[in-house]
C-alpha cells in the first residue's frame, strides 16, 4: 500500500519525531509507514487522517495486485 504521509508531513513542516509524538507512536513507526514497510492499524490510520484533516483513502492508496483482480 502506498501513502502520502511523508509528503503531508513535510507540507506541515514537522519532523518524523514531532508527528510520532502527536500520534503517540515511535519515530520508527512513522519512518516505516513512509517507506511503505508497515501498514497502520485502522486506529492509527484514523488518527493520522484526523490529524491531517483528510480521509484515510486520501492518505493511504490501496492498489490491488494484478492477480487479485482475476
Amino acid at each position: 500500500m502506498n501513502n502520502r504521509l511523508e509528503e503531508l508531513r513535510k507540507e506541515r513542516g514537522i519532523t518524523q519525531e514531532e508527528l510520532a509524538a502527536l500520534l503517540e507512536v515511535s519515530r520508527q513507526t512513522i519512518s516505516s509507514l513512509e517507506k511503505g514497510r508497515y501498514n497502520p492499524s485502522i486506529q492509527l490510520a484514523f488518527k493520522i487522517a484526523r490529524y491531517f484533516g483528510l480521509r484515510i483513502e486520501d492518505i493511504f492508496i490501496y492498489e490491488e495486485d494484478d492477480h487479485e483482480q482475476e
